[in-house]
């Protein structure tokens, strides 16, 4: 199932900002083209990935040319390979000239995020743990960026500081304790997830008899985290966090922990190599 995209007004708002910052007051080299120019072109892959950020593409020309016609040749979640084509595209010349950069920059960085989290999710099949995102995305791109996770086939942890509650070592210095910042969570708001990270077992265990919604293990060692999985008995989900790698994150999952989230899906990413190629002006 494909996943969901966001509201249209903020893939709107995200292809107006990157437009307005690459083209400004106009594209001067697209307006050497004759305005009554139409041309056809190519959206090809130069390497292998998993793509993301169709809308979002789609939306770039449009913007410039609301009768520009774009052709798919794979869906957002589907696999490419090196030199596959990936969108035919038909209209105005200068607006596919305009619109290319900001288009390509949306797909190539967000199929960098779904091919990423496509391999983590590969690399724990069978074992039942979940990967999860973070907040660790590009400024001003993080629903985007949440989607193509999504479209990765993994799952997003909370968007923000409002529709979860993740206490970590900072809030629980400032709240006097574990126990008081957990007290003081379920009176302020009820109604969202809670989670606690701890960094030892000791932690863990104080954590524990206060039932929070999950525990987040950050940078527990493997034995560390069986342990954890043990003392808990799935009476609270388990989170993994820190230092998880492709090399590293199949051990993670192996010692039953629920959830392994993972920063590098968005952080570290590296855009996936695509190119645009006009085949026909006329």
């Amino acid at each position: 199932m494909p996943a969901l995209l966001p509201p249209r007004a903020v893939i709107d708002d995200d292809v107006a900002r990157a437009l307005a910052e690459d083209i400004g007051t106009g594209d001067a080299t697209a307006a050497l083209v004759p305005a009554s120019r139409s041309a056809t072109a190519r959206i090809v892959a130069k390497e292998a990935g998993v793509l993301a950020g169709r809308a979002w593409a789609q939306a770039c020309f449009e913007r410039l040319a609301p009768d520009v016609r774009l052709h798919w040749a794979r869906d957002d979640g589907e696999r490419f390979a090196d030199g596959d084509l990936l969108c035919r595209l038909e209209g105005p010349a200068r607006a596919l000239l305009a619109a290319e950069r900001s288009a390509l920059n949306f797909l190539q960085t967000l199929s960098a995020t779904a091919t990423v989290a496509a391999a983590f999710v590969h690399a724990v099949a069978g074992t039942g743990a979940t990967i999860l995102d973070t907040r660790k995305t590009l400024p001003g791109l993080r629903l985007a960026q949440k989607y193509a996770v999504r479209a990765g086939g993994a799952s997003n942890h909370r968007i923000g500081l409002f529709d979860a509650m993740l206490i970590k070592e900072n809030h629980v210095a400032c709240a006097g304790g574990v126990a008081a910042a957990i007290g003081a969570a379920r009176a302020a708001s009820p109604g969202l997830l809670l989670e606690v990270e701890v960094e030892t077992l000791a932690e863990l265990d104080e954590a524990l008899a206060c039932a929070p919604d999950r525990i987040m293990l950050d940078d527990f060692a493997l034995d560390d985290l069986r342990e954890a999985v043990r003392r808990t008995a799935r009476r609270v989900p388990l989170e993994s966090s820190g230092s998880v790698s492709l090399a590293t994150v199949r051990a993670v999952a192996e010692t039953g922990v629920d959830y392994i989230s993972v920063g590098a899906l968005t952080k570290h990413v590296r855009a996936v190599d695509l190119s645009m190629r006009i085949d026909l002006a006329r």
